[in-house]
This record gives C-alpha cells, structure tokens and sequence, in this order.
C-alpha cells in the first residue's frame, strides 16, 4: 500500500454489534414457540453466518426440515421490527469514522447481509448519510469471498483496491479482501467461533479491540 485511499468494513461484528437485537428477537420467538431460550454467547457466535444459522440453532432444525422456511421467514420478520434498538457501533469505530471523515477518506460497506435489514440499521444507527458504497448481496453477482462487491465499492469510489483496507470477522471477508487485492485486517473483537484461528487467515492487520483501528488508519495515511 502506497498510501491509504479508502477503507471498507463488513458490517455484522465488525462495524456495528448486532447481536443483542438478534438475542432478543430470537429469545422471544423461541418462548412464543414453547422452546427453551438460547444463550447470549451462542447467539454472538453465529450472528456472522446469518439467520438461516441462528434459526437452526434456536429451533434445531435444518434447511431440509419443512418447518424451516416458516421459522426462517418468522425470525426475518421479527428483526426487521427490532433491528436497531440495541445494535451500537464497536467501541473504537465512531472515533474511526469520525477521523476518516475528517480526513477525506472515503469508507463504506462490503457485507452478506440483505439490503432489506442493511439500509434501515444504518438509518437507526445515523450512519446512512455519511456512508459510501454499500454492497449488499442484492447488489452483486458473487457473494463474499467473491472480490466483485469490494471491487465495485473501489470503482464507486475511484480509488486503487491495493490502496485499501477492508475490515471483517470472517475467513471470507479476509479471502474476499485479498482476491481484491486490498490490504485486511481482522476484527478480532468480532463474532469469532471458538473454533476460528483468525491468527492463520493471514490478513496484513489484527484487531485485537475496535479502539485498534484509528492508529492503524493513522499510520497507513503516513
């Protein structure tokens, strides 16, 4: 990297935590269904990998069950009601964005989260007019680890992918920012399972707490 242009963040456990709403909205479907509650702590590890995972876990069944769909579309519905109550930005990111902002550089999202929740958390959170490209998986051919959605965000903003940093929590956002040719960096206070090694996805940066971020951002504008 020749100098910092631009900076690019999943959403979902690496800008803003989500998953107290997801706790909430799951727990409440699960006692309206006469199912035992969930814990916090497995709500937080599978909040990355979507709602098909969190419904799975609250009501023990898989895509293949045929009560699935109806679970699924049941937990959509009730998130999309209850998406930015409780959901904060990571303690470290306002003082990032403020900065970046400050700054001229321009920052957006690259995430696998749906267009219909993305946009109105956002909104919530007040993030939405100062945002850049937001890529959804509504917006690209390719989901993540697929480099189209980081690609299109550096065109949007006429900037060099390998004069990037984009930030996630997930293999696939460290595989999705190097098939970019963009430098990564891993949000390791984010919604990691226990059986992750972040240490060997082999990103160029580690997060240890979201308050990392701004120095790191600070050295790479030289």
């Amino acid at each position: 990297m020749e100098k910092l242009e631009a900076v690019y963040f999943d959403l979902d456990g690496t800008l803003i935590d989500t998953a107290p709403d997801f706790y909430t909205v799951l727990n409440t479907l699960l006692k309206k269904h006469g199912r035992p509650e969930v814990t916090y702590s497995a709500v937080r590890a599978n909040v990355s990998n979507g709602a098909r995972a969190l419904t799975e876990l609250g009501f023990g069944t898989g895509p293949d069950d045929l009560t699935f769909p109806a679970f699924l579309e049941e937990l959509l519905d009730a998130y999309e009601q209850h998406l930015a109550v409780d959901t904060v930005l990571f303690p470290g990111m306002a003082e990032a964005l403020d900065w970046m902002d400050a700054n001229g550089i321009p920052w957006g999202i690259v995430t696998n989260k749906p267009a219909r929740f993305t946009g109105k958390v956002l909104e919530g959170l007040g993030l939405h007019e100062r945002v850049g490209p937001v890529l959804c998986p509504d917006d690209v051919k390719q989901r993540k680890p697929d480099p189209e959605g980081l690609l299109i965000a550096a065109s949007a903003d006429k900037v060099t992918p390998a004069n990037c940093l984009y930030v996630g929590d997930h293999l696939r956002d460290i595989q999705a920012g190097q098939n970019a040719g963009m430098a990564t960096a891993v949000a390791a206070f984010g919604y990691i399972d226990a059986d992750d090694d972040p240490h060997g996805w082999q990103a160029n940066y580690y997060l240890e707490e979201g308050t990392d971020l701004l120095p790191l951002l600070k050295t790479l504008r030289g």
